[in-house]
């Protein structure tokens, strides 16, 4: 039995085709990513998907289950989150992907998210011996935090704070550097909405801080060019001082510059320096030392649930 799992997000669309292993470990038989971002506007105090955003996020779901059925994918999701949540017109882009490929997207609240994130990491090998620890994932539209004890979800709060929606609201469009006011404005705002959540909450010694999402993953994937490895050999264990390393050289980057940064995907480059700003303001209000970076969040916990 294998399963498709369409991830419809801010910044990208992805495909995870899994089934279960020996012993029934989740494994990955197939995966691929589409950066189309569909969320252009979401920063604004009335979001709403571009039509160019509906029929690019459109095509790019048709693609991708296309790919998943001649794999022989026998369950399908397609699931959608804070860009489609937010969107005033995101019954559009449902409309349109169900005209396009037969399946219409399940738009998950942000409570679903964060559980299926949890539900997704709990099958990732790395982490099987932990029982009590926080996860925070970074997406395009928000950001997901979660506290786990005795490897359930003993809390979970989804805040608006993707990296999409904090380029576009603090960061000034253009070629140049990123101004150090427009990081201060975005952390000092990550910081107000996190105190007023109550997350995160502070790390007591011995627990875990997992992370999740594109932008730990572009840290590993730079690591990994620069190194000449794939990206599995290396550290999962990224520490946040070196964070504020790669914002200082990424911020001080032209954006052409920082397309072309070895690892870094072009079409994250614009949001890449934000994403970083939140991530260390996080940190900073959490005693946040290091985050253990895993990519099994979302698509893993929808597949563990189709395969059951």
């Amino acid at each position: 039995m294998r399963a498709a799992v369409v991830d419809v997000g801010s910044n990208s669309i992805k495909l995870l085709l899994a089934e279960r292993g020996p012993g029934g470990l989740l494994v990955e038989v197939f995966s691929e990513t589409l950066e189309v971002r569909i969320s252009k506007g979401i920063g604004s105090d009335r979001p709403l998907l571009a039509p160019e955003g509906i029929e690019r996020g459109a095509a790019a779901v048709a693609s991708l289950l296309s790919r998943a059925r001649g794999l022989g994918a026998d369950r399908i999701a397609v699931v959608a989150t804070s860009a489609v949540r937010d969107a005033s017109n995101g019954g559009e882009f449902l409309a349109k992907v169900q005209s396009a490929c037969g399946e219409r997207p399940r738009i998950l609240t942000g409570a679903e998210e964060a559980d299926l994130i949890g539900r997704g990491l709990t099958t990732d090998p790395s982490l099987a011996a932990l029982r009590d620890f926080h996860v925070y994932d970074l997406g395009g539209g928000s950001l997901e935090c979660l506290s786990f004890r005795d490897r359930a979800v003993e809390r979970a709060v989804s805040l608006p704070l993707g990296c999409v929606r904090l380029t576009e609201r603090f960061v000034p469009s253009g070629e140049g550097p990123v101004p150090e006011a427009a990081l201060a404005a975005v952390s000092r705002h990550v910081k107000d909405v996190l105190l007023a959540s109550g997350f995160p909450f502070p790390v007591p010694d011995g627990r875990l801080v997992v992370g999740t999402g594109g932008t730990l993953t572009s840290v590993r994937a730079m690591a990994a060019a620069a190194g000449g490895v794939a990206l599995e050999r290396t550290d999962p264990l990224i520490r946040v001082a070196r964070l504020r390393e790669i914002l200082a050289a990424a911020a001080a980057l032209g954006l052409g510059a920082r397309r072309a940064t070895n690892g870094l995907s072009p079409k994250r480059a614009d949001v890449f320096p934000a994403a970083l700003a939140t991530l260390i303001a996080l940190a900073e209000v959490g005693a946040i030392l290091a985050f253990h970076h895993s990519v099994r969040n979302l698509r893993w916990g929808v597949a563990a649930e189709l395969l059951g």
